[in-house]
């Protein structure tokens, strides 16, 4: 019987573990073995692939083209993760103050946002800031900014369409934030606000000193999934640039990858800048747990 209790809970996480190996494993241990061989079209068709060792990690590494994509992707990573946090932090705080009806209006508007499915949702973007029907061109030259008119967002500078995609971006991705942070408001005990209200504190040291303790584990959590979802969008970027965008000035890792491997069949280079992108990302989410496992140290 006690031997029974022991094995009942492997048993119940077996199923989710042959899941997750045989649907991300398998994938991640081709991919990674991939890098390591000159695999492009004609492999495709049968033909043999060549070991090459380390080959198409030199190359990659070589490339100053991925360096600049690398860079680009760091910065827009941080300016969109750095952004939803922000916005998403500041709107739990306001449905933690709202009255009932309108934080509810606001739960449900946000989880709108987010079930909304994203190619339906770019189509909606596209409409926006399209050069000659877009409303936002629209309501800028009604406001007398002339050189509006007829703007093209997405095709007039890599800096104005990393600005739509980082809007688009922040957008879909605010709402989960928001209401996680929220659901770890309400751990906040009222008793110890009031206690620290009665004591002097203001509205910034109570958030500071009160607040942000008690929340810290769901933001951090929060904060590190939405550098390692942000590192790696492919969608929105793609989409966006099928509208106008100049892919070699607007490309970040997702797209990247993507290019090489697909519209240029150069697969063991892309398995090699995925590996490098896999790396990047363990490494963040090495930190995080790291950061769980010391917190109570501290």
């Amino acid at each position: 019987m006690r031997r029974s209790k022991h094995v009942t809970p492997y048993l119940l996480l077996a199923p989710a573990v042959v899941f997750v190996l045989l649907f991300s494993g398998y994938p991640l241990v081709n991919q990674f073995i991939l890098s390591f061989h000159d695999f492009g079209l004609a492999q495709q068709f049968g033909a043999p692939a060549q070991w090459i060792g380390i080959g198409n990690y030199l190359t990659v590494l070589g490339d100053p083209y991925f360096w600049t994509v690398l860079g680009r992707s760091l910065a827009f990573c941080a300016w969109t993760a750095g952004w939803t946090m922000l916005l998403a932090l500041g709107l739990a705080l306001l449905m933690r103050e709202a009255s009932p009806w309108a934080r509810t209006l606001l739960n449900t508007a946000f989880v709108v946002v987010w079930a909304m499915p994203m190619l339906a949702a770019l189509t909606v973007w596209q409409w926006l800031v399209d050069p000659n029907l877009g409303v936002l061109n629209f309501l800028l030259a009604s406001l007398g900014l002339e050189q509006f008119t007829g703007f093209s967002w997405l095709a007039h500078s890599p800096w104005t369409f990393h600005l739509v995609a980082s809007v688009v971006i922040i957008w879909a991705s605010m709402p989960l934030a928001a209401i996680s942070i929220h659901a770890a408001l309400t751990q906040v005990d009222d008793a110890l606000l009031e206690a620290a209200q009665i004591d002097g504190a203001s509205y910034w040291k109570r958030l500071r000193h009160v607040i942000h303790p008690i929340i810290s584990p769901v933001v951090a959590l929060i904060g590190i999934l939405q550098i390692i979802w942000d590192l790696r969008v492919f969608t929105q970027i793609h989409v966006l640039q099928q509208s106008g965008g100049i892919t070699t000035e607007t490309n970040l890792l997702g797209t990247y990858v993507y290019q090489v491997g697909i519209s240029q069949s150069k697969y063991g280079i892309a398995s090699a800048i995925a590996t490098v992108i896999l790396l990047i990302t363990v490494a963040i989410t090495a930190k995080y747990i790291h950061m769980l496992y010391t917190k109570g140290d501290d």
